[in-house]
Parts: C-alpha cells; sequence; structure tokens
C-alpha cells in the first residue's frame, strides 16, 4: 500500500479505542493520483454511531443524524493531515419520545445550551500500512477534552468518470469516551455494579471524502 495515503482520516467526532474493525484488513491501496487539499464530507455516504452500556442487559445503540466534516490532506506530507468535526446534538435518533427529550434535557446533552459538538485533530501517527491514530480536542457540554481516535484508510480514487463529486477517500474510525470527563455523569452505575448507563460510550466512524476540485470526464 503507498503509505503516504494511509493517513486520510476522520472523526469527530469524537475519539483512545481499542482495535480496528476486522473487515478494514482487507482495504485496498489509493491509487498514486489522489489530490492534495481540502476534502469535505459526503453525508450520504457517512455515519456516525455510538453505544453504551444499559443495565449491564444490552447496548443502547443509536447515531447522529447531522454532521459535517473537512478533511485536509498532501499525500507527500501525511503527518501535516488535519480533520474539523461539527456534529449536532439534536439530531440523536431515537425512537422512544420521552426518551429523546430527557437525552436533550439539562441532566445529559443540554442541547439548548450547549447546540453543538466539534472536533480538531492536533496530531496524526501512522500505526501501520493503512491504518493510524488521530489524537484531537473534542468540545462537547461546554468543556473540551483531549481524546484519540484508530482510523483506517480504505481506498480511494484520484477521479472517476461516474463520481460527479470528484475525487473520494474513504475511512473507518473507532474509539472510546467517558462521557462523566464532559460533565456528563448523570446515571453512571455506583462502583461495583451495572445499574444505570455506563460512563463509556463506544464510536464508529464510517466516512468518504470528496475533493470537488478535480472532476473527471463525463463516461461516454
Amino acid at each position: 500500500m503507498n503509505r503516504d495515503l494511509a493517513i486520510g482520516l476522520f472523526v469527530a467526532v469524537l475519539l483512545a479505542a481499542p482495535t480496528v474493525p476486522a473487515f478494514s484488513e482487507s482495504a485496498q491501496p489509493a491509487p498514486p493520483n489522489v489530490p492534495a487539499g481540502a476534502y469535505r464530507l459526503d453525508p450520504s455516504h457517512a455515519s456516525l454511531i455510538f453505544r453504551v452500556s444499559h443495565l449491564g442487559f444490552s447496548h443502547f445503540t443509536s447515531q447522529f443524524r447531522k454532521f459535517d466534516a473537512t478533511l485536509t490532506l498532501d499525500p507527500k506530507h501525511p503527518e501535516r493531515a488535519r480533520v474539523t468535526a461539527t456534529i449536532d446534538p439534536r439530531s440523536i435518533e431515537i425512537v422512544d419520545p420521552t426518551l429523546a427529550v430527557d437525552i436533550q434535557g439539562p441532566q445529559w446533552f443540554d442541547s439548548v445550551k450547549f447546540p453543538q459538538m466539534t472536533f480538531r485533530s492536533t496530531k496524526v501517527d501512522l500505526t501501520g500500512a493503512n491504518t493510524a491514530r488521530i489524537d484531537g480536542a473534542l468540545s462537547l457540554h461546554g468543556v473540551t477534552v483531549p481524546v484519540s481516535w484508530d482510523a483506517t484508510f480504505n481506498g480511494g480514487y484520484g477521479s472517476n468518470p461516474f463520481d460527479p463529486k470528484g475525487a473520494r477517500v474513504g475511512f473507518s474510525a473507532h474509539g472510546v469516551l467517558k462521557r462523566s470527563a464532559f460533565g456528563m455523569g448523570y446515571g453512571i452505575p455506583a462502583p461495583g455494579t451495572t445499574m444505570g448507563v455506563s460512563d463509556d460510550v463506544d464510536f464508529t466512524i464510517e466516512a468518504e471524502f470528496n475533493h470537488p476540485a478535480t472532476k473527471a470526464a463525463p463516461a461516454k
């Protein structure tokens, strides 16, 4: 694999993780003509999913529906790659309307007072042929905390006649954060018990980015 391209990444948003998903181990390298420059998230091919343990009986799983990210990538200088992301906490997908109101209230996100989450990367380290560790700062609930993500480069191309959005690269990322670090300690189980909602929040990100300045000739 082209080592220089392994560093392209996401976020956010978001966040000291154990392992990279197994399916990413077969990721293919991007061709050498992936251009340097500013990339923007393709929201049609992105997801931000989180899980928390509920009473130790199940892992409550949901996702944020509204988020955006930008990636600055120079294949010749992967250590300079940078990513920023914004997330709307009010866009959490919740089936139970009562729970949806509670989560946005003062005991949890308090989204009226804090209507946006932000992530900005500060450092990128290659950890393998197509993997990287991304350090950054996450601002949530009025608190900014350093976090880390494990990211995998899944591939990309410099141009494609069937892709009107231009050059494309794709990544997977995974991380875990403690919500108590952001002042969101409501419902954390007492020591030695699982009666509540876990402090640890597990995040999984799938993201594709486009470089709009690179356009291929239309397919004939």
